[in-house]
């Protein structure tokens, strides 16, 4: 479990044959979770500073391609601190930006979203963007708005993206569960 607190920004130094490789200097041994973007990898090997992961299809299938700088989250120990909200690292499809326009000391970022992320979506609840945990400022029919601090656009790569850039999403799982137990959602196969 992760929060969308993005603890560092590391590099991607190389994405091969289902094998990423981050520049990050959080410690993690193999076996552990970080999220990379909001993705939840498995450490691989931990290695002068560089973290590897194996990448399965299905998590390429659904998220934006691994490159340049990324936003890292160790996974939550016992004890840590629990802000931001409750994050899965399952990143559930893709968001494609739509402006970025500044608004006071932060920045106000719209982002389209599809019919099937956008139905999880209500003014003022929590969404998961390249892995830190934000609020839906405003919902429109075809996306979301955030409102962004200062203090994540220093902190994390959202002070990077620009219009047409695609952006992981991971939706609030609360939203998902509501939505199967009261029967809206797809029945297995």
């Amino acid at each position: 479990m992760f929060t969308g607190l993005v603890r560092e920004v590391g590099r991607v130094a190389s994405f091969d044959d289902g094998r990423l490789v981050v520049e990050a200097a959080t410690r993690a041994e193999p076996g552990d979770s970080v999220a990379i973007d909001g993705v939840c990898l498995t450490v691989v090997e931990n290695r002068d500073g560089r973290l590897a992961f194996d990448v399965v299809p299905e998590t390429t299938s659904r998220v934006k391609q691994f490159g340049g700088r990324v936003n890292v989250e160790p996974a939550l120990r016992a004890g840590d601190p629990l802000g931001g909200h409750q994050v899965q690292g399952h990143v559930d499809g893709t968001g494609r930006v739509a402006s970025v326009e500044p608004e006071g000391e932060g920045a106000r970022m719209r982002v389209e979203l599809g019919p099937e992320l956008l139905r999880y979506c209500v003014e003022k609840g929590s969404i998961t963007v390249d892995g830190v945990s934000l609020t839906v400022a405003g919902l429109g029919r075809s996306g979301i708005e955030l409102a962004l601090i200062p203090h994540t656009l220093a902190e994390t790569t959202l002070s990077e993206r620009t219009p047409g850039d695609l952006v992981n999403i991971e939706v609030d799982v609360l939203a998902k569960y509501a939505e199967r137990l009261t029967g809206g959602g797809t029945m297995p196969r």
